[in-house]
């Protein structure tokens, strides 16, 4: 029976070693241990793993995820395919979802670009001047309201983007260490929102260095979201990930998982 390590198999399947631990944790991935208590996967971890990353890609959250993994163990195609069809089915209704309601609003916004185009009263702004508008404009469409949680997908790529490393063996390594030196300067640290808030003593070659890793890491991890805020007197770096990579994020900059 072939085995792995946790290095092995992160080669293999090309998921950082880091996304490992964190499906483990998540109870998506069973790893046995060696008597020294190094992780040891199975034969089918490659193959359990390429359904989850497949998974993932349909937009289906972990813990549907899990589920569908609990009914393929029993080893029946149909019983998954079955247990897929309503979960695809909604992922497809949230979708048309999103578009109607993006299609309407996009129509309300064409409505008021066309009054704002036409002349302007004389005088000052007013109730009535058509640069302030109410919840229901007087004319075309009324607008539907936008919830934070369907204007994410299109306002914050990153959460749709597949949580994979290009970088591997010695690259990541140093990678590894390059954000642990990084993070080691920080003298603040606050969990936020899907992810991590580092602050800095501020300084412009600090700020340049903080950017230029931003930058590489993106390269490689375009999954992390980074946001510098640099003034005279503080320099933080936010960082987030989708729910996936919460291993990643916790290991390259301490966040809580």
């Amino acid at each position: 029976m072939t085995t792995y390590r946790i290095s092995q198999l992160a080669e293999r399947s090309g998921v950082p070693a880091t996304t490992l631990r964190f499906y483990e944790d998540a109870g998506l991935l069973p790893a046995d241990r060696t008597p020294s208590g190094y992780r040891m996967y199975g034969e089918d971890a490659v193959e359990r793993l390429a359904f989850i990353s497949s998974a993932k890609l349909l937009g289906l959250a972990l813990e549907e995820i899990r589920d569908l993994l609990d009914v393929r163990e029993e080893g029946v195609c149909a019983s998954v395919r079955a247990r897929m069809v309503p979960l695809v089915a909604d992922r497809i209704a949230e979708t048309d979802g999103r578009i109607a309601a993006l299609r309407a609003f996009s129509a309300h916004l064409a409505g008021v670009h066309a009054e704002l185009s036409g002349p302007a009263p004389a005088g000052a702004c007013g109730p009535d001047c058509g640069c302030t508008i109410g919840s229901t404009p007087a004319a075309g469409p009324v607008p539907i309201e936008l919830s934070p949680t369907r204007l994410a997908p299109a306002a914050e790529p990153w959460r749709d983007v597949p949580v994979a490393c290009t970088l591997g063996g010695a690259e990541l390594g140093e990678r590894t260490a390059q954000w642990q030196q990084l993070v080691g300067k920080a003298d603040g640290r606050e969990d936020i929102p899907d992810g991590v808030r580092l602050s800095f003593p501020a300084g412009a070659e600090l700020a340049g260095e903080v950017a230029a890793l931003a930058a590489a890491e993106q390269g490689c991890c375009a999954f992390f979201d980074f946001t510098l805020h640099l003034t005279p007197t503080a320099l933080q770096l936010e960082v987030r990930a989708p729910e996936s990579a919460a291993g990643m994020l916790a290991d390259l900059f301490g966040a809580s998982v």
